[in-house]
């Protein structure tokens, strides 16, 4: 499925302006996606890719750290249980240098506990393993305030309050 960019050239409200100027030069949104399971990750690429994002990969925290630095993104979707540094040691670097990127955090056991203790995280959801195809594409399109013909961001929401496969820690 290829989402269709409307011709609209006005600013999106709470969208950074170089969002707002990358996505109307190409067109496209780009997603970084981090995993250290390389089968989940070339997977989770190919769907967002076969959907029309632009989409990077990083096979760690750090590797993600340094993507992140190196590019701009509209959504950071890592998981949480990875070497060196974890998904959510990733959004607290992030967070503490005042990034407002959405997040979505993966795991096939979410850390609850530490995302109670500290909701300055601000994810705009989660997803727990194992998810299916639909469910990665629903989870984005709600976090970036997508319809199925048009593509609009706005500020992280809650993604799904229904606690299934996505949730939202934002309460």
């Amino acid at each position: 499925m290829v989402v269709v960019v409307t011709g609209n050239n006005t600013l999106n409200a709470g969208e950074p302006l170089a969002t707002q100027t990358r996505r109307q030069a190409t067109g496209r949104i780009r997603i970084l996606v981090v995993d250290d399971d390389a089968t989940l990750l070339l997977w989770s690429a190919t769907v967002l890719g076969d959907s029309g994002y632009q989409v990077d990969t990083a096979e760690d925290g750090d590797g993600g750290w340094e993507a992140l630095h190196a590019r701009n993104y509209d959504l950071l979707i890592t998981d949480n249980n990875m070497p060196k540094v974890s998904g959510v040691e990733l959004v607290k670097r992030l967070r503490g240098e005042a990034w407002a990127i959405p997040v979505i955090l993966v795991s096939g056991e979410m850390p609850r506990d530490e995302l109670k203790r500290n909701p300055w995280l601000h994810l705009a959801g989660t997803l727990e393993k194992p998810f299916s195809r639909k469910e990665l594409l629903e989870a984005v399109k709600e976090v970036l305030g997508q319809s199925a013909n048009v593509r609009e961001y706005i500020k992280p929401r809650p993604v799904r309050e229904s606690g299934r496969a996505v949730e939202s820690l934002q309460r």
